[in-house]
C-alpha cells in the first residue's frame, strides 16, 4: 500500500496550503470583477460621448428644421436629405444610449452579485 502512495520514496502527492488556495480564488475573482469594472468604465464612457454628441445633432436638426410651422414647404431637397440623415442618427443616437444604460445597470448588478457572494475578497 506504501508503494501507491510513494513514487521513487518521495510522496506524490502534496496539497497546496489554504492560504495559496485562497490567494488563487482571489486572483480568479478580481479577474473577473476587474474585467466587469472595465466594461462599466467602458459603457459609460461611450454613453457620455454618444449623449454629447446626441445633443449636437438635436442642436444641428433644429437649425435646419427652421422656426416657422410651414418650413417644410419650402425647404431645399437638400436641406430635407440632411433632416432626414439627422432623424435616423437621433434615432440610432438614442436606441443606443437606452441599450447602454440597460448593459451598464446590468453590468452593476453583476458587480454587486460579485462582492455579495465574496465579501472578504476585497474587492
Amino acid at each position: 500500500m506504501m508503494r501507491l502512495l510513494t513514487h521513487s520514496g518521495k510522496a506524490s502527492f502534496k496539497a497546496r496550503s489554504a492560504q495559496r488556495d485562497l490567494e488563487t480564488d482571489k486572483a480568479r475573482v478580481r479577474s473577473i470583477a476587474n474585467s466587469i469594472k472595465d466594461s462599466i468604465k467602458s459603457a459609460e464612457a461611450e454613453h457620455a460621448g454618444l449623449s454629447v454628441r446626441l445633443q449636437d445633432v438635436l442642436a444641428r436638426a433644429a437649425v435646419t428644421f427652421g422656426s416657422g410651422s410651414d418650413e417644410y414647404l419650402g425647404r431645399e431637397p437638400l436641406d430635407n436629405h440632411h433632416q432626414d440623415l439627422f432623424s435616423l442618427d437621433i434615432v440610432n443616437a438614442e436606441r443606443r444610449i437606452a441599450e447602454l444604460a440597460t448593459t451598464i445597470g446590468h453590468l452593476r448588478c453583476l458587480n454587486k452579485a460579485l462582492v455579495t457572494r465574496f465579501p472578504t475578497f476585497d474587492l
